[in-house]
């Protein structure tokens, strides 16, 4: 995965995340990226923990409850790293595990009125997400094609800080089937107004994925919770 844009050139961290690999528990909310804050070394993501390890899996740096340490943020607030760990893998695992966490207890989805763009009708699924689940926002709105591709994803994004400045759309690309499953390995976000999204401006995050495996029944990885 590389994943950058204007996002990170606003928190202080322009280079992004290139060509690293992630390693993502379908079932519940457990990322590792390697490398993270060095080349010999990985992050690792829980909802209520994250932190690097060094090659020898001694414990770098840390941080518990790390959603608590953006509070105050406005946009051009900087990011260190352990923000930025706690952002994309929280990120990642919810773009890959929609749309079939959505049949998680405490969820609520609602279908709503049609959408029309580039030519077509794009179905529109309201989605409520419990406070157990780390994501961008408790309320999102996504867009489906007749082929019930995923075309766009509208949220804010709450650890921004800033809910006017934090609202994006989320556009979906390069749907590839892997195993019975369709992944959009190429994301493009931007800004969002009351009038819709625009999509002549700067490109927020833009992301690219690419040597998807998908593992099944995969043993569970140790995740050094204390």
């Amino acid at each position: 995965m590389s994943i950058g844009g204007g996002l990170w050139r606003l928190k202080g961290l322009p280079d992004g995340l290139r060509d690293v690999t992630l390693r993502i528990q379908a079932h519940r909310p457990i990322v590792t990226i390697t490398p993270f804050g060095g080349e010999a070394r990985t992050g690792h993501f829980t909802p209520d923990r994250v932190w690097v390890e060094d090659a020898n899996g001694g414990v770098v740096e840390e941080r518990a409850t790390p959603r608590t340490s953006f509070a105050g943020h406005v946009l051009t607030t900087p990011w260190d790293k352990l923000q930025e760990l706690y952002f994309v893998s929280y990120a990642l695992w919810n773009y890959l595990a929609t749309p079939f966490v959505f049949t998680e207890p405490g969820f609520e989805t609602r279908e709503i009125g049609p959408h029309e763009e580039n030519g077509e009708t794009w179905h529109r699924l309201l989605v409520m997400y419990p406070p157990s689940i780390p994501t961008h926002c408790a309320e999102q709105v996504l867009y489906f094609n007749a082929q019930g591709l995923l075309q766009r994803m509208d949220y804010s994004v709450d650890v921004v800080g800033d809910v006017v400045a934090g609202a994006a759309s989320h556009y979906c690309f390069d749907h590839t089937p892997l195993g019975g499953i369709v992944i959009p390995t190429l994301r493009r976000a931007v800004s969002r107004t009351p009038k819709g999204a625009v999509l002549s401006g700067p490109t927020g995050v833009l992301l690219q994925m690419s040597d998807i495996k998908l593992i099944p029944n995969a043993p569970k990885e140790k995740n050094n919770d204390r």
